[in-house]
């Protein structure tokens, strides 16, 4: 006890040592340099686990023919990563980077402890026994976590708890691919977090911090490589749009096909073991045929991203039953295209745990390749190169599905370094996001809190709504009468009452309606009249009431329908929780718009 006494007594010392001699910007600073590393080094560490696991499981299977232990590799995965969640973590970690949006929009940018370092066991077990997710989402939850827990460390306020979770999410980013810009904007893009002159800095500081970590730790190796052999002619924008077009509407596919899988696997929510034998075994075939469905596919990505002639480009299908069929590679891509949202679907369903980056960077570049192969066999329009489009791909795909074309842009560029590119880059990019946005107005991470009215935008007044949390508005400290009360008493009641009315409750809680003070004048003064008037014949209905889930901007609509001064709030029973006053939530509106409107 003493030792945990001294520890608390130097953390307390520390902290008031900081209070005294640090200021909060350049503290943050430091806090946001300690986010940036420590995301680097989760990064290094689920990218070595994964690696070791699929070297070691993969190193002798024969490449010109079918291996049978794709069968059984992922299924294995998926049941250690479902027991390690079920009994170590019991909680959910699926879904990293909506769990973020979530806990900003919801849990004041709170992630919970086990976060920190969950993901990167459960995702590494996943992915390097086969399951064909990506990594990225797990990293980016986890750095948000960090940048979380160090922000409630030290007892930061809400708004720089975000300002942290948005570096965390950015250093991840920019350490996985050693892109710091392309981090900076998927904070932007994705997390929506505004940047202003007080959260640029540290968000920069944490990026530049993990990109330099991980090029001390991995050297100057890139996840990807990319030689441009062809300059960009203007004569190819043709093409550059319509591969545009064409990554928007595989993007669609991808983002519907996902939603569809989830929903039939949330059926089977309570049946764990049929859903690791029904998402196992999908997951074990489609590899079986495909293997470059295996695990992450940068693989196969770099193959086709380097390939000069046929036989590079057939290596995509080593250790399959396409192997050595070189006029079956068109069929091979679009099938893999096809199966690739099911197997990921079937991964993350069956009871894996990883997120959907890289399979829309895997689905991009093989979409981007079969557009150009296609493109050139019909002679449609002037040459083009199979591997620049593939590159294309991956930004076009990669903005289509997470609505964030300048992240699909700067990451291409900045990864692959294919910067002359950077022309159709923007064209390929701006086009697919133009297309899904006719069909799906939020991105595979946003659509689901988009749906329950919890997710963060840019336009201030509905991000300021979205964050404020109803049940803080809400009072409780409320008279309530009896349906059966008499007048004598109601008027005892509405001598100690703070408000203007008072609500008749059933004696289970339930509102019958309420008692307007002012609407009684003519009764309340007439003593012989005391005996003679129950609750019920004096209450009438409120203007509106109100759920406890509702989001704010349906309260703000009502309010502005029905120009009451106070509402009830009724819980899924029905109950009285209590009342919101126009007054005291207008006020804390306009405290919150003060807050995020400060630099």
């Amino acid at each position: 006890m003493t030792e945990t006494n001294t520890k608390e007594g130097l953390f307390g010392q520390f902290c008031r040592w900081r209070e005294e001699h640090v200021s909060e910007r350049a503290f943050v600073l430091a806090l946001a340099f300690l986010v940036g590393f420590f995301s680097a080094i989760a990064a290094l560490v689920l990218h070595g686990v994964i690696n070791q696991i699929a070297a070691l499981l993969t190193s002798s299977f024969d490449k010109t023919g079918a291996n049978w232990l794709y069968l059984v590799y992922p299924v294995v995965g998926i049941f250690f990563t479902s027991l390690f969640v079920r009994y170590i973590v019991k909680d959910n970690i699926s879904h990293g980077i909506t769990r973020i949006l979530y806990a900003i929009s919801s849990k004041r940018s709170r992630l919970r402890g086990h976060n920190c370092w969950s993901s990167v066991v459960a995702s590494g077990i996943t992915i390097g026994f086969g399951g064909s997710v990506g990594a990225e989402a797990p990293i980016v939850l986890t750095g948000s976590a960090i940048g979380s827990n160090l922000g409630k460390l030290f007892n930061m306020d809400n708004k720089t708890l975000m300002l942290l979770v948005g570096c965390g999410a950015a250093g991840a980013i920019a350490g996985i691919f050693k892109a710091p810009i392309a981090g900076l904007v998927f904070t932007l893009e994705v997390l929506m977090i505004d940047l202003t002159m007080a959260s640029l800095l540290p968000i920069l500081v944490s990026c530049v911090t993990a990109t330099c970590f991980t090029y001390i730790f991995r050297g100057s190796t890139s996840l990807f490589t990319f030689y441009l052999d062809i300059e960009w002619p203007v004569e190819r924008v043709p093409a550059n749009i319509l591969l545009g077009v064409f990554c928007g509407l595989v993007s669609l596919y991808f983002i519907r096909t996902m939603t569809f899988c989830e929903n039939i696997f949330a059926k089977f929510k309570d049946q764990p073991y049929l859903k690791l034998l029904l998402g196992g075994g999908i997951l074990s075939l489609l590899i079986f045929l495909f293997p470059s469905l295996f695990g992450e596919g940068y693989r196969s990505i770099n193959l086709l991203l380097n390939g000069k002639t046929q036989a590079d480009w057939d290596g995509v299908m080593s250790g399959s039953l396409f192997a050595g069929e070189t006029n079956m590679l068109v069929v091979y891509v679009a099938l893999v295209i096809l199966f690739k949202v099911f197997a990921t679907s079937a991964t993350n369903g069956g009871g894996g745990c990883g997120g959907t980056f890289a399979p829309s960077l895997f689905i991009g570049c093989f979409s981007g390749f079969l557009f150009a192969r296609l493109w050139n066999i019909y002679n449609i329009g002037v040459y083009v190169p199979e591997k620049n489009f593939a590159l294309l791909g991956m930004a076009g795909v990669m903005s289509g599905v997470m609505h964030a074309p300048l992240t699909g842009i700067f990451l291409i560029a900045e990864t692959t370094g294919g910067y002359n590119l950077f022309v159709p880059l923007m064209i390929v990019s701006v086009c697919s996001y133009l297309t899904i946005y006719i069909f799906e107005p939020h991105s595979i991470y946003g659509m689901r809190l988009a749906r329950q009215g919890k997710l963060i935008t840019h336009h201030t007044d509905h991000a300021i709504l979205t964050l404020m949390s109803l049940d803080s508005v809400i009072d409780r400290n409320y008279l309530a009468v009896e349906p059966d009360m008499e007048l004598g008493t109601i008027v005892h009641k509405i001598s100690r009452s703070r408000t203007s009315f008072l609500p008749v409750v059933d004696p289970a809680g339930s509102l019958l309606g309420e008692i307007d003070i002012t609407k009684i004048r003519h009764v309340v003064f007439r003593i012989e009249l005391y005996h003679h008037f129950k609750a019920r014949q004096l209450m009438t209905q409120p203007p509106a009431v109100l759920n406890d889930d509702a989001p704010m901007t349906d309260v703000m609509k009502v309010f502005d329908q029905t120009h009451a001064d106070w509402l009830p709030v009724l819980d899924h029973d029905q109950h009285l929780k209590g009342y919101i006053s126009r007054k005291r939530m207008y006020g804390m509106y306009r405290k919150m718009v003060a807050d995020m409107s400060q630099e």
